[in-house]
């Protein structure tokens, strides 16, 4: 090849590099392979970022010498912030500082709102301990937020946006947890309500005879109730919803005391009554789940006593979730003794979706029932499949303005408890309620942004023949794939043979 043709080729190929880079330079942009799509920004982000008027500056404190794993968490922070940049024309801005790099430095950080952490380095082949800055401060103006620690993941981009959200909103929208009926307080839910508090204004609510519900609440949760409801209340309820209100319903009908022998239907406390005039039917039926959560049982065997797990169907783990806005991103939700429901909605203009199911090997349980932990449950007790035991409604429900609800035949799925009683929840079971209350009451689309960073990967259950399948085909497809390449080897050597022998070479 001649030396002439060589240069123009090399002056080709180094002119289409430098093209490539002039070009990334302006336009950014990542391939994004990952399931939970967490470095793609999702249209909330983009629909906050292109309406923002003012100028935002994120100052992010991170430590330089970072572990490896830590110092991902930075890059991948760094990467948002450009592409945030990007996105609102320039409108967000940022800027990173080493808080230790001197006292003052550190003082500034943590009077800014960002606590060190405590990580394990390795310094000339020891181990050390050193305190690490992660966190990120957002100014508007006056106002701040801030993200004390950068959490990995999904969970940045809801950190960022959702800070971003609150400093340039001018109002709360107000949510109001209805009380007089023996519902809990709003902090017996704590987990749903650090949820809300980002975007809303939670307050608690006291339904009267006379008093209707204000027009100013974006949704009104009503939350395992126990005492009777009046005929004026229940009007209330209809007032507000025929204005055009959202409403929230998460109420059990059926005895959930594990403790007690027999568990049977709680005394109508009028719920139940006013929900069949609209079509929704909460069953006497305990609905139970071949996938579902234990209870722990203590045994003695001889001297020892020791306790032990044991699966107990009455607590179904729900999995089968429709494509619908409060469920997108759950994996498992877990709610114990909850009904079966039925609708029959009369009114052709209200869509009604069913939000949960149970699987395929469920069944159902009329109350009242004894309850035996110790029960050999068989096949034949799960001959009923997929129970619906949440719904959700959208359209005029009896006046000109559309209005939505959300029922669940479950009240204290969500709940925390207060006191000394007050318990963590499943991460799903607080984001399945916080996603309900918000698709009534927000229309920004933040419910898909949450649930994005959702991070619960339970292992499913499969059938004995599936799992076998798995275990002997593990062993059996790398050998059977070394003996496919080991039999087109040898059929390619032999090829190259008879042309060697045929003079072709």
């Amino acid at each position: 090849m001649k030396r002439s043709v060589v240069i123009a080729q090399l002056s080709i190929i180094a002119g289409i590099v430098v093209l490539i880079n002039l070009i990334s330079s302006r336009i950014y942009f990542r391939l994004d392979y990952t399931a939970d799509q967490r470095y793609t920004l999702s249209k909330a982000s983009r629909d906050i970022l292109r309406d923002l008027d003012d100028v935002i500056t994120v100052t992010a404190y991170f430590t330089r010498d970072l572990p490896p794993q830590l110092q991902k968490t930075r890059r991948d922070f760094e990467d948002l912030l450009i592409e945030y940049e990007n996105r609102s024309r320039g409108n967000v801005v940022y800027e990173f500082i080493e808080p230790n790099k001197d006292e003052e430095s550190e003082m500034q950080a943590q009077q800014k709102g960002i606590s060190p952490v405590m990580v394990s380095v390795m310094k000339k082949d020891q181990s050390q301990q050193i305190r690490a800055y992660m966190g990120a401060v957002l100014q508007s103006g006056e106002n701040t937020e801030v993200i004390p620690l950068v959490q990995p993941g999904a969970g940045m981009e809801y950190a960022l946006t959702t800070s971003i959200k609150k400093l340039v909103i001018a109002d709360k929208p107000r949510i109001a947890f209805l009380q007089g009926h023996g519902e809990p307080s709003p902090q017996a839910s704590f987990q749903v309500l650090d949820q809300l508090s980002v975007l809303y204004d939670v307050e608690p609510f006291t339904l009267s005879d006379t008093a209707g519900i204000p027009a100013w609440y974006k949704a009104v949760a009503l939350i395992n109730p126990t005492d009777t409801f009046s005929n004026a209340s229940l009007i209330q309820l209809d007032r507000y919803l025929a204005g055009g209100g959202n409403l929230y319903i998460s109420y059990s009908p059926l005895d959930n005391n594990l403790n007690a022998q027999y568990l049977g239907a709680r005394p109508d406390i009028g719920l139940r009554g006013w929900l069949s005039e609209k079509g929704i039917n909460l069953l006497d039926q305990y609905v139970v789940d071949a996938s579902c959560g234990a209870v722990t049982v203590r045994q003695q065997q001889g001297p020892f006593v020791f306790n032990t797990q044991v699966q107990f169907p009455f607590f179904p783990i729900l999995a089968d979730f429709p494509d619908h806005p409060v469920t997108e991103g759950l994996d498992a939700v877990f709610m114990p003794f909850v009904s079966a429901m039925t609708h029959s909605v009369s009114d052709t203009t209200v869509k009604v979706a069913a939000l949960a199911r149970s699987s395929d090997q469920s069944g159902l349980v009329p109350a009242p029932t004894f309850i035996d932990i110790n029960r050999e449950w068989t096949v034949a007790d799960f001959n009923a499949p997929g129970q619906v035991v949440a719904l959700a409604l959208e359209g005029k429900m009896g006046g000109v303005s559309q209005a939505r609800m959300v029922v669940i035949a479950n009240g204290e799925y969500a709940v925390n408890g207060e006191g000394q009683q007050a318990q963590q929840i499943n991460p799903d079971n607080v984001y399945f309620a916080a996603n309900a209350i918000d698709w009534l009451a927000d229309d920004t689309g933040l419910i898909n942004l949450r649930t994005k960073a959702v991070t619960s990967r339970p292992i499913r259950q499969i059938e004995d023949s599936t799992r076998n399948w798995y275990k002997y085909g593990n062993v059996a497809a790398p050998i059977l794939l070394m003996l496919i390449i080991a039999i087109v080897r040898r059929q390619r050597y032999q090829k190259k043979r008879q042309r060697w022998m045929q003079g072709n070479y």
